[in-house]
């Protein structure tokens, strides 16, 4: 973690339109600047920055936020990345605050194995460019594939030379400390004793995490070992730094692309990866066959909702691309599915086509998930009345999983034309299937996990113990099958902030409620360090924060905000609303929860309106009290009026029906002198 004086002294420095103006052509307008978004297809410039506020904002897309979340945007980094950016741009060292010994060791531990695969990718790639056995064997396995130099230099290919201790000794006499090296499975023990290198005679893929950290490696092998086995691939075992189902092979590469894009394709192996890198197309990542996670889903999120999955058109690639699309659809992605000419997978037609032409190919051939899927068991199932009801089954459990309710119903009613079937039978099975099928999606996450996870301990165990048991298959089709079992995917787990989709600040909060909180969270952000004059009981007046005055008068009254965003907000401000020099706009904005920081950023920007043709802005802050008053009133007659209407619920029930009059007739009092107080008028409705 950052200490907050730290973060203070980085957001200081970093000036808004000097951090903007190195990805974005800025042009003065009055007071600010503006110029095309970077975040989307923009035409005219929407993208206007605040010097004086300190924020940016995109008023077509939506994006912006301070210093911070741009680069946290721009650059595809987490917080405490996007401050350490800003901290080296600025020449402000960052330190860690103090963390307890074990922390510390552990800490300590996880760098020193980043920094370990650090030097053996460098230590591989060398190998591949100048040692004779790396340019005889393993460069021209590459040149074999069509790599140029620059995608070597890109993915940092390499080579591991045929040999027990060549790493090991050399990672050894540089002063590399051996239980590192079998940690992140650089090397194993046997058992006698002897450190032995795991990927002799193999090409190098390093895996490379979101931030660029050499996380884990997978090689291939290349000599006449293979012959007769399947595992041509093997990968690092799990580790500090290493956790599979967590990350994408390619992300770090893709990241930028993908943003800028919005769409994501998604292969099955490293050479599909590399091969449409070297095409043109840079927005792809591949999954190495294995399952598809939350958090590999959720990663993806960050950068876009649009998916299209690239396989094979053999049967092979087709069942491929039924596995896992149930869980990218109940993350909410949009999921098309492009099926490869006969023959082809995405390394070998990435090779024959350039950019512009496989970018065409894709959008004239690419099908959206769930009609694919339709059509697809459609054929299978014929004119049998048993096959096309399970058919129906399956499509019902796929769309049942959607979050968004209008899209459901949207591929209900295209569904129900293509299986002839009613569309309210079909309405009506979603209804009662969503929960189940969401629970049993994740039953089959879990399962699957599981059985990957034991595939992959047996292999590398044979890998260990068997040495002599490798054969030669240099079928380079089946390179992304050989991947699947064995694959894992890594991630970085320090000072790592996970972030999915965009927040929902209006699940399950009624709209009327949610509006007035961001009106009242507005206030609070922008003012809540501004002295008001509170009435006392005994009819005098103080001075109070306005933050201060906001939360007692909603803790007198037993209430608290139904936005679980914003009653957190205020909960932490008014911890700290009595620290010296104290002002909230800052606190919410460099705060190192990324929700409230950009939530804040938000409503910074943002203008509200309090009544129905009558636009006030909070500009004067001479006025803030009065709005602010009146906004409490506001949200108590929403909060009695309901309980109102609970009470009347209550007394249909004859066990219930005295208490509840009883208390029907208090809150009435109650909301009759709310009303005399806003003077007969509501203000939101």
């Amino acid at each position: 973690m950052i200490d907050q004086i730290t973060i203070d002294r980085i957001i200081d420095a970093a000036n808004i339109v000097d951090v903007v103006s190195e990805y974005v052509t800025l042009r003065r307008a009055g007071a600010n600047y503006k110029g095309l978004c970077p975040f989307h297809d923009d035409k005219t410039p929407s993208f206007h920055v605040s010097p004086a506020k300190g924020i940016c904002k995109c008023f077509a897309c939506g994006e912006g936020g301070n210093a911070v979340h741009f680069i946290m945007k721009i650059e595809q980094l987490n917080y405490f990345d996007a401050l350490k950016f800003l901290g080296k741009k600025y020449g402000i060292e960052v330190e860690e605050k103090d963390i307890t010994p074990e922390q510390r060791i552990q800490l300590n531990e996880r760098e020193a194995m980043f920094n370990t695969n650090e030097w053996a990718s460098q230590y591989y790639h060398k190998i591949l460019k100048e040692n004779p056995d790396g340019i005889a064997i393993g460069m021209a396995y590459f040149r074999s594939r069509g790599f140029r130099d620059d995608i070597i230099e890109k993915f940092r290919l390499g080579f591991s030379l045929d040999q027990y201790e060549a790493l090991s000794k050399t990672a050894q006499a540089e002063g590399y400390n051996t239980d590192y090296l079998i940690k992140t499975g650089l090397c194993f023990r046997r058992d006698n004793g002897q450190i032995t290198d795991r990927y002799r005679g193999r090409v190098m893929f390093p895996w490379f995490n979101v931030s660029g950290k050499v996380v884990a490696f997978g090689g291939r092998v290349l000599d006449s070992r293979t012959k007769g086995v399947s595992q041509k691939y093997i990968n690092s075992p799990e580790s500090d730094i290493y956790n599979k189902g967590r990350e994408l092979y390619g992300i770090y590469q893709a990241k930028k692309q993908i943003a800028k894009d919005d769409r994501v394709y998604m292969v099955e192996g490293y050479t599909d990866v590399i091969s449409m890198h070297q095409c043109g197309i840079e927005n792809v990542v591949a999954n190495s066959g294995t399952a598809l996670t939350e958090a590999q889903i959720r990663l993806l999120h960050r950068y876009t909702n649009n998916i299209t999955l690239l396989y094979d058109g053999d049967e092979a690639g087709i069942h491929a691309a039924l596995r896992g699309t149930d869980m990218l659809l109940a993350e909410g992605m949009n999921v098309k599915i492009l099926l490869l000419p006969d023959g082809d997978d995405p390394d070998s037609f990435a090779r024959k086509h350039n950019a512009t032409e496989f970018r065409q190919y894709v959008e004239q051939h690419q099908t959206d998930f769930i009609i694919f899927k339709t059509n697809l068991l459609l054929k299978d199932a014929g004119r049998d009345p048993l096959k096309r009801a399970q058919l129906t089954q399956s499509i019902v459990y796929s769309i049942s999983v959607i979050p968004d309710e209008i899209l459901r119903a949207a591929y209900v009613h295209e569904c129900a034309e293509l299986l002839q079937q009613n569309e309210a039978l079909l309405l009506r099975e979603i209804a009662k299937n969503k929960q189940a099928a969401l629970e049993q999606l994740k039953k089959q996450q879990i399962i699957e996990l599981d059985r990957q996870r034991r595939i992959e301990e047996g292999k590398v165990e044979g890998e260990e113990k068997n040495e002599g048991n490798e054969g030669n298959n240099e079928n380079d089709k089946n390179d992304r099958n050989d991947t699947r079992s064995d694959s894992v995917e890594p991630t970085e787990q320090t000072n790592q902030v996970e972030t999915s989709a965009p927040t929902q600040l209006q699940t399950q909060v009624p709209s009327r409620y949610h509006g007035i909180e961001r009106m009242i969270m507005t206030l609070i952000v922008r003012y809540g360090e501004q002295s008001i004059n509170v009435e006392t009981n005994d009819n005098t007046t103080q001075k109070e924060p306005l933050v201060q005055y906001v939360s007692t008068d909603l803790k007198n009254d037993g209430i608290s905000l139904r936005t679980p965003l914003y009653d957190r907000m205020l909960n932490e401000v008014v911890q700290h609303i009595n620290d010296e020099k104290f002002v909230c706009s800052r606190f919410f904005l460099n705060n190192p929860d990324i929700e409230i920081s950009r939530e804040a950023a938000n409503l910074m920007t943002e203008r509200y309106q309090l009544a129905k043709n009558n636009q006030m802005t909070v500009d004067e802050k001479t006025m803030v009290p009065e709005y602010i008053s009146h906004l409490l009133l506001d949200y108590k007659f929403m909060v009695i009026d309901d309980e109102l209407k609970e009470c009347q619920k209550r007394m249909s029930d004859p066990l219930l029906c005295t208490e509840a009059m009883k208390q029907y007739m208090e809150l009435s009092e109650i909301r009759r002198e709310l009303a005399r107080r806003l003077g007969d008028r509501i203000f939101i409705q």
